[in-house]
């Protein structure tokens, strides 16, 4: 199992290091979005694959801004995405002047452009993300499907703890449309067509160190090792009581022993991601949830 923690003008060329030496702090991730804000295309990320073993994961992201799409892999999520960020940089030979030209138009709420007089979902989530704090949302790919000439892309778009997922006949409309009921979502969570709604505070491992909540107390005094044990719902059970969210990714590669293979990511702080394998995907979704228990039964009992 492993532990993920979320946390020159007249040049013509772009070097990313020079950027960030005039403006500390940026990431790429962060300039590329401001060129594409100022130019109307924002960036939209996509996790390609996640794979390898649990000690050692590896995480492969795509990024697409308008005509041009690049990869990026590394041994977390915002690894990957920077790598793909930086070679779109390198991609676009953006001048470090233009890219901090300000150019951002909102919508009434401040957090997003409309294309003619179409909202940009995606580039509303983006807003959100960036002016909030939040995690950049997420879009994987999770089935392609149909003949060559008719194909369907389902995919899902991950916002903090909220899913959405939707079907389109390429990627990109995919992308749009589970961006779409994201936003829907947000407002109806919110309330109304602003949107208010703000995340659950991450639950971090020193509180779940001190509950002596049902569950929790029952994990602790739990062997963890009785045959036919339904791990997914009692996983379930506890980020229910302990208020964190369970969210399951499967592995397109099979083990070299023809298993299944399933990434289980626990909203806590810091993010946790465990490795589970098995004989078919739900057998694969129960070990990633045991072994998600054994490390929440280890970080909770250690003092």
């Amino acid at each position: 199992m492993s532990t993920e923690v979320y946390q020159s003008p007249a040049d013509t060329s772009f070097d990313i290091h020079e950027e960030q030496r005039a403006s500390p702090g940026k990431t790429p991730i962060q300039i590329l979005h401001e060129y594409g804000t100022k130019n109307g295309n924002l960036p939209v990320y996509v996790m390609e694959k996640a794979e390898g073993e649990a000690h050692q994961p590896s995480f492969v992201f795509s990024v697409t801004i308008g005509d041009v799409s690049c990869t990026g892999q590394g041994p977390s999520k915002k690894a990957a995405k920077h790598q793909a960020a930086e070679a779109a940089l390198n991609s676009l030979n953006i001048d470090a002047g233009i890219v901090n030209v300000a150019g951002k138009s909102a919508d009434s709420n401040g957090v997003a452009a409309e294309t003619n007089n179409h909202p940009n979902s995606v580039g509303i989530l983006q807003e959100l993300a960036l002016q909030r704090g939040w995690r950049l949302p997420e879009y994987s790919i999770l089935m392609e499907a149909g003949p060559p000439h008719k194909r369907e892309f389902t995919v899902t778009c991950r916002m903090e703890s909220l899913s959405e997922k939707a079907v389109g006949n390429s990627k990109k409309a995919a992308k749009k449309a589970a961006a779409e009921k994201m936003v829907a979502k947000l407002q109806s969570l919110s309330g109304c067509s602003e949107i208010t709604w703000t995340p659950k505070p991450s639950v971090r491992f020193e509180n779940l160190r001190n509950s002596a909540a049902e569950k929790m107390s029952s994990l602790r005094r739990s062997p963890l090792s009785i045959p036919n044990t339904d791990y997914i719902q009692m996983m379930l059970d506890l980020s229910k009581e302990q208020g964190f969210e369970v969210t399951y990714f499967d592995i397109d590669e099979l083990t070299v022993n023809g298993q299944y293979q399933c990434l289980a990511e626990l909203s806590t702080s810091p993010v946790t991601v465990c490795h589970g394998t098995g004989i078919s995907c739900s057998n694969a979704h129960n070990d990633a949830a045991h072994s998600a228990l054994q490390y929440i039964k280890i970080m909770a009992s250690s003092k």
